[in-house]
């Protein structure tokens, strides 16, 4: 490989083939992503990778490489995506330790994958989620909020810390009313609930989760049927929380009983309520600013662990919202 003038080339040793095959991923696309990220060129024989660019990026490119590989000597199996959601970590903080964050397994799918963050900001989120018995995790989607609180649920189930797992949601949506749809309650208000038995059904198998839906150890429902209860010993999971009312969101909060813990979940640039309705979320950050046992995680744009341009697609609409504001700010001066 030819270098040009203020190059220079690394030779970086992979431990065995496997690992090489899985640090290079189907078709090289791992490596790809790398010298995307770090602008340098990799070349890749047997176990050897050969990194040529710009002396601090190639030094960081082998550092980095050298943490994936780690990653696989302990056993992590590297799933499709990883490297991007690795390399964006590195991107938002040089300093991440990989190991801390892809090591930290919070628990074992029903397909057996397993679950753990995927960057630093869902690193602290779970920590949070183990630390405190409220916890709002707040931004866009695809940043796994709920999923996340999903599987701190099912692993403290099955753990025996909680005898039972509730999840609410808000029956709002924009553009329909709950009156105009067919059937009765239950086949009215599913729809609204279908994210959350997709993310149940994700991590414990069909038969099983059903079992437990049938036994009350696991409850979805909307969140107007929280009303006048006391949850005891249970996990309790609040998920599209922008879309609750200030009376809602206190309604939900005040449910919480002894052993209990709570995460409610949302994005508040998605408020589907009526015009002149306050988002419940939106109110109780500052309600609740400062109160101890009571912790808020944000995510940005920069968390999003869908597609790639799931990302660039969230910080247009942002940046479009940003214009527009000031549209109207300068049209009223």
């Amino acid at each position: 490989m030819k270098k040009n003038k203020g190059e220079m080339s690394q030779k970086v040793s992979l431990h065995t083939v496997d690992i090489a095959r899985s640090v290079c991923g189907e078709r090289d696309e791992n490596l790809r992503l790398i010298e995307e990220a770090f602008d340098i060129k990799i070349g890749a024989r047997g176990t050897d990778l050969t990194l040529t660019g710009a002396p601090r990026e190639v030094e960081r490119a082998g550092g980095f490489i050298s943490q994936v590989e780690g990653l696989l000597k302990e056993g992590y199996p590297l799933y499709r995506g990883d490297v991007d959601y690795a390399l964006r970590a590195i991107t938002e903080e040089p300093v991440t330790n990989l190991k801390e964050i892809f090591l930290d397994t919070i628990y074992v799918s029903a397909k057996r994958r397993l679950i753990t963050p995927k960057g630093q900001a869902q690193k602290a989120y779970i920590d949070a989620i183990r630390k405190y018995d409220i916890v709002f995790g707040v931004g866009p989607a695809g940043t796994g909020k709920t999923y996340l609180a999903m599987a701190m649920a099912v692993a403290a189930l099955m753990k025996n810390q909680v005898s039972r797992i509730i999840l609410a949601r808000p029956a709002v949506e924009a553009g329909e009313k709950l009156g105009f749809l067919p059937g009765d309650l239950a086949e009215k208000v599913n729809p609204y609930l279908r994210p959350l038995y997709d993310a149940l059904y994700d991590m414990v198998d069909m038969e099983k989760a059903s079992k437990l839906i049938e036994r009350g150890v696991v409850e979805v429902a909307p969140l107007a049927f929280m009303r006048g209860r006391t949850l005891n010993e249970a996990f309790v999971i609040l998920d599209e929380a922008q879309n609750t009312t200030a009376e809602q969101m206190k309604m939900f909060l005040t449910r919480l009983g002894f052993g209990s813990k709570a995460v409610i979940t949302g994005d508040i640039t998605q408020v589907d309520l009526p015009t002149g309705r306050p988002s419940g979320l939106i109110e109780v950050q500052r309600i609740l600013k400062g109160v101890k046992g009571i912790r808020f995680s944000y995510f940005t744009e920069r968390d999003v662990v869908r597609h790639r341009l799931v990302q660039d697609i969230v910080r247009a609409y942002d940046r479009d919202e940003l214009e527009k504001r000031g549209i109207i700010e300068e049209s009223k001066a």
